[in-house]
């Protein structure tokens, strides 16, 4: 089994190989010399010609020298080996994180989450096995027989051809496997995979899966998948130990073959005692290095069958990437835009849209559910690619800008911004590393935090893992302040006050519309109150840009935006309705205790 693409894709593992197969042909060449003298010592002794003190010293000298110079080769063979699977190693795990990285959050539509993590750590170690063991054994496999065929040959032709002509069978059961274990460790790492992205899911979930009591059927589901994966895996093991036995088989047979011929040349007088000695000791190191190739054959396997995963991640494209994020306002324009997603069965999230906006602005998007609004909020920061480059920055297609340089110029605070362990101001530093206190309390009063964390530790208030000790509205607050710091020429709000409650959130948007008085906000909310005041309002229905302009405008035309508009007043004026005889009935029962703790008070008095 040779993958030719995996050994191109780090070609300078190779001299690592060479070195590693050159160390252990002369470790060899140490195992013969060795051996020679063993079948001198024991000739002599049987054919009763005893040793002299100073043939025999000698003997002992050049075993023990021999021995010394092949542990020292042995060893070099060793680090040899490892020096090449940390190059590899190396090599490809920058390779397929620097591939996501260039790929972007838009990843998760091609692969997983946990199939990347599998295959940069385990996927990326069974490589290990490919370079360290298998490469360096499948090159000196082929060579040690023939450098042993080459010596005996001189000796007994006969039993040295038949040793060379068995050797190859052992290749030979190989490929005969190579097919089926291929098909067969393809299924096994993708259902690997697939059980690991169902344990992250599930992990991730399970205080939800809790909440709903559906843990125990998740558990069942997740008991048959991992027996599902443990019978794949049982499949392997009966594989690689059937191969194993038929391997076995041929070593055995062709060394016995081999001895068997040897024994005959002595009857009949060809090969003296010394030779036929020779030939049977150094029989098994015909096999030997072919029977562990086999060995290592089905280790490698694992890391070939990684390896094609990994191409298919590296195999992702992506757009090139060499301008740079324009200079002066950002201007973002479309023309004639549609996007797609891979799973959406052709149905287009974005439909012909055409609109052109700039900054220092105020921009509202608005739509309802599934509109397409957090897909334009993607496709405006450069996380998704729109292959007809018809969404630019100026003149430039968005992919077409360098990630890093769109990452420094576009902020994006969406409702899942994440927060680090540690402290709030280490993550506010984040934004800026250079950041006063002074202006880091100013961005967190922006957001509406400041007031609680005033009682705790301030800017050293704590966060926990997933910042579990801050409430869903102190989160987003804080990645607000974090996104306000950074102070970015475009910001981008994907529903960032959905998780905040109203009085946050009139403070956030006036902070928002603020800042875009020297920057561009583009905002993203399912309420349209928070977009009064927008430079312009782009609705969206169904993908399709169908109303544009400000919210006078737009409620003026009596059209889509004065629909929801409407619909949100009635939901709103019905909402403090319930909440008012919610409050009179809190309080009639309130009245209704304190008269009846009254009257009790005096029938005690009594």
């Amino acid at each position: 089994m040779f993958n030719k693409r995996l050994i191109q894709s780090v070609p300078e593992a190779m001299k690592f190989i060479r070195a590693n197969v050159i160390d252990q042909w002369c470790g060899l060449v140490c195992s013969i010399a060795t051996t020679l003298i063993l079948s001198w010592i024991c000739a002599c002794f049987l054919q009763n010609s005893p040793l002299t003190w100073s043939q025999l010293a000698l003997a002992v000298v050049g075993l023990v020298g021999l021995s010394a110079i092949r542990t020292f080769f042995t060893r070099k063979a060793n680090a040899k080996a490892v020096a090449s699977s940390h190059c590899v190693k190396k090599t490809m795990r920058e390779r397929l994180l620097a591939k996501v990285a260039a790929i972007g959050p838009s990843y998760v539509r091609s692969f997983s989450s946990a199939e990347v993590t599998q295959l940069s750590n385990d996927g990326i170690e069974q490589l290990e096995s490919y370079f360290a063991n298998y490469l360096p054994q499948f090159f000196y496999a082929l060579i040690a027989p023939i450098t042993l065929f080459l010596f005996l040959a001189f000796w007994d032709l006969r039993s040295a051809l038949i040793l060379l002509v068995c050797v190859p069978l052992i290749p030979m059961s190989i490929v005969m496997v190579q097919k089926f274990a291929k098909k067969l460790l393809n299924k096994y790492w993708g259902q690997y995979a697939g059980l690991s992205d169902s344990f992250l899911e599930k992990l991730q979930g399970l205080t939800t899966l809790k909440v709903y009591n559906a843990d125990e059927r998740k558990h069942v589901k997740m008991n048959e998948e991992a027996e599902n994966f443990r019978k794949v895996t049982m499949r392997v093991l009966i594989m690689q130990l059937n191969s194993i036995s038929v391997m076995d088989l041929v070593a055995y047979g062709g060394a016995a073959a081999g001895i068997i011929s040897a024994l005959f040349s002595f009857r009949s007088g060809n090969i003296d005692l010394f030779q036929a000695l020779s030939i049977l000791l150094l029989s098994a190191e015909f096999f030997l290095p072919m029977r562990l190739l086999g060995s290592y054959f089905h280790v490698s396997l694992n890391g070939s069958a990684a390896a094609d995963r990994m191409f298919k991640i590296l195999d992702v494209p992506v757009p090139e990437k060499t301008a740079s994020f324009p200079e002066g306002k950002p201007i973002f324009k479309a023309d004639d835009l549609c996007f797609a997603y891979e799973d959406g069965q052709g149905k287009k999230a974005l439909d012909h849209l055409d609109f052109e906006f700039s900054g220092p602005a105020f921009i509202g998007i608005c739509g309802e559910s599934g509109s397409g609004k957090s897909t334009l909020a993607s496709l405006l920061a450069g996380k998704n690619y729109d292959s007809s480059k018809a969404l630019k920055i100026g003149q430039t297609p968005i992919q077409a800008i360098k990630s890093e340089e769109l990452s420094d110029q576009i902020t994006v605070l969406s409702f899942e911004s994440a927060l680090f362990s540690g402290t709030i101001r280490e993550n506010l530093l984040m934004a800026d590393p250079e950041a006063s206190d002074e202006q880091m309390i100013k961005a967190l009063k922006q957001a509406g935090l400041w007031q609680d964390l005033e009682k705790l530790n301030g800017l050293d208030t704590v966060v926990s893992e997933q910042a579990a000790s801050l409430s869903g509205g102190q989160r987003q607050r804080a990645a607000f302040a974090r996104a306000l710091l950074k102070n970015a020429p475009v910001l981008i709000l994907d529903e960032a006050t959905s998780a905040v409650d109203s009085q946050a959130e009139r403070l956030m948007m006036k902070a928002a519309h603020q800042a875009a008085q020297d920057r561009l906000v583009i905002c993203i909310s399912h309420r349209l109150a928070n977009l009064d005041g927008a430079d312009t309002i782009l609705v969206l229905k169904d993908g399709q840009l169908v109303e544009k302009g400000t919210a006078a405008k737009l409620k003026a035309q009596n059209g889509e935006y004065t629909r929801m508009y409407e619909r949100q007043v009635q939901l709103e004026a019905y909402s403090a309705l319930l909440d008012q005889d919610d409050s009179k009935q809190d309080g009639a029962d309130q009245k209704h205790e304190t008269t009846k703790n009254t009257g009790q008070s005096k029938g005690g008095t009594r």
